[in-house]
């Protein structure tokens, strides 16, 4: 098998949007993919698609949200909260960083991890790089079904030819700048015990790079075992440092495929809003999909 870091190369954005760049794919979404993604609204039908943990307010609970509501005043007019997140993992909807994985101490356009990473924060490619929303088109490519099951087997990968055949069966083209969900049925999870979990190949991560998608959500990311032991993360590792890809982990996508289905059309406009904490390495959100 030919070594996946080749992907680094093939699939670079370094310096196409300047050396300063900290955006990355978000510079494919310009004024005309949005008016186009807006254009896409016919119904009116808002759907949500952010996974709802429960919070606790145990500090030691393995919960990704730690809510503790209080009163303010002595006489118990308000009530006041504190919030933490944790939003990385599988229990939680969460827009990646680009400051959030590197490759051999390399992090998205060629800086180093070492000037990167901070205990104050990220001093480049924090989430606020994505302050200004992301707005443009979904579009959801069911796998599972173009493969005529309704669940991958976790031992499965998803490659280049299962997306472009869950493109054909949906009966629509991907553009530049549109938002690709994928559909294995498997969930957002981790791997079983045994290291397996359904996930996108090297050849699937070259197809994004092709089609030039702003971003990638999915109830998968990339397969266990690694394809390749030598890049052990590829959608996460290639799309940030090498792409400047967008990831958003986690989303319902039960919930979406039902609103595809109900609206018979897998196309949407898909409206993510990430809280602007400059230096952090990824935010909870809400995405919404609207028919």
């Amino acid at each position: 098998m030919e070594s996946l870091v080749s992907l680094f190369s093939t699939c670079s954005n370094v310096g196409r949007w300047g050396n300063n760049d900290q955006r990355g794919t978000l510079n494919l979404i310009d004024s005309t993919v949005v008016r186009r993604a807006i254009a896409t609204v016919t119904e009116g039908d808002v759907v949500a698609l952010g996974l709802m943990p429960k919070p606790t307010s145990n500090k030691s609970a393995s919960s990704p949200v730690r809510l503790e509501v209080f009163s303010g005043n002595a006489d118990g007019s308000d009530a006041l909260d504190t919030l933490a997140l944790s939003p990385h993992g599988f229990d939680i909807t969460h827009l990646d960083a680009l400051g959030h994985n590197f490759f051999e101490g390399k992090g998205y356009n060629g800086r180093n991890s070492k000037d990167i990473v901070r205990a104050k924060g990220l001093q480049f490619g924090g989430v606020q790089t994505a302050a200004k929303g992301i707005v443009t088109r979904g579009l959801l490519l069911d796998v599972a079904k173009a493969r005529g099951v309704d669940r991958l087997e976790m031992t499965d990968g998803v490659s280049a030819d299962d997306l472009a055949a869950a493109v054909g069966d949906c009966g629509e083209e991907v553009l530049d700048g549109d938002a690709v969900f994928v559909r294995t049925g498997i969930g957002p999870c981790g791997p079983r015990e045994d290291g397996h979990r359904a996930g996108l190949l090297g050849s699937a991560v070259q197809w994004l790079y092709d089609h030039n998608v702003s971003l990638y959500s999915g109830d998968c990311i990339e397969k266990l075992p690694p394809e390749d032991p030598m890049v052990p993360m590829v959608l996460h590792q290639v799309g940030h440092v090498a792409m400047g890809l967008s990831i958003l982990d986690n989303p319902d996508i039960e919930r979406l495929r039902n609103a595809c289905e109900k609206h018979r059309r897998p196309k949407f406009l898909l409206v993510v809003a990430a809280l602007a904490i400059r230096g952090a390495t990824g935010c909870a959100v809400n995405p919404l999909a609207v028919f």
